[in-house]
């Protein structure tokens, strides 16, 4: 049976065309305009993704409401923003209410599904052992690229699908200049100078959490950051 899709957006042409794109690629779709009517339909069956928008008609933080009740029902449900609002402020807030990713509407249709490919590739992922030839190992740090997770000295990093891929970029090739642009690239995200810096800050914040001495990752000003080497 296929994944089963949420969507929550309150512009109808905006809803139907993202819906059509997810069922071109075989998904099924529940489309909802605001917050309420997709609450009750939750409370029943959640869905496989939530693909969910900020602001929802005259619920202007409605996104941010429905994302900390999903996260509150289940800690696996892939939920990603979808937003026309690209501030480093509404970012930073969905991903701290427990979003796997926060997305601007500029992106494509081809780089959302490929997104969404990839979240249900690693929740797929998280459910089997780990597969040894897929590690990468950088002295503490342990990338797994099936899984799409990482851990640092032996503890999980709890890292967005994004965040996850700039650590990748960087750790792969310890000791290189990684621009802003490569890590866009990198992570299929369109973002802007400042969304870059707060992600690196969020890295940074969630490394130390487990680590108070984590120092890897290293501001090149004016070029971009690199992974140090042991």
């Amino acid at each position: 049976m296929g994944k089963r899709i949420a969507i929550v957006e309150d512009e109808a042409a905006i809803r139907e065309n993202y819906a059509a794109a997810f069922r071109r690629e075989g998904y099924s779709v529940d489309l909802f305009a605001a917050r309420g009517p997709a609450l009750d339909a939750f409370s029943a069956r959640l869905p496989d993704l939530v693909v969910i928008d900020i602001n929802l008609k005259d619920d202007v933080e409605g996104g941010f409401e429905l994302c900390r009740d999903l996260r509150g029902r289940s800690k696996d449900l892939p939920i990603i923003f979808l937003t026309a609002r690209d501030s480093e402020f509404d970012a930073v807030s969905g991903l701290r209410l427990g979003a796997d990713d926060y997305l601007t509407k500029d992106i494509s249709l081809p780089h959302l599904m490929a997104r969404v490919a990839a979240l249900f590739r690693r929740i797929e992922a998280l459910q089997k052992p780990a597969s040894e030839g897929k590690l990468v190992n950088r002295g503490e740090l342990e990338i797994d690229t099936d899984r799409m997770t990482i851990r640092w000295k032996d503890q999980p990093v709890g890292l967005t699908l994004t965040e996850f891929w700039m650590v990748h970029a960087l750790a792969r090739y310890p000791g290189h200049v990684k621009n802003r642009q490569q890590l866009m690239d990198a992570a299929q995200a369109v973002l802007d100078d400042n969304t870059i810096t707060s992600h690196v800050k969020r890295i940074r914040r969630k490394f130390v959490a487990i680590d108070p001495g984590f120092d890897a990752i290293e501001t090149v000003y004016g070029m971009g950051y690199r992974w140090l080497v042991d």
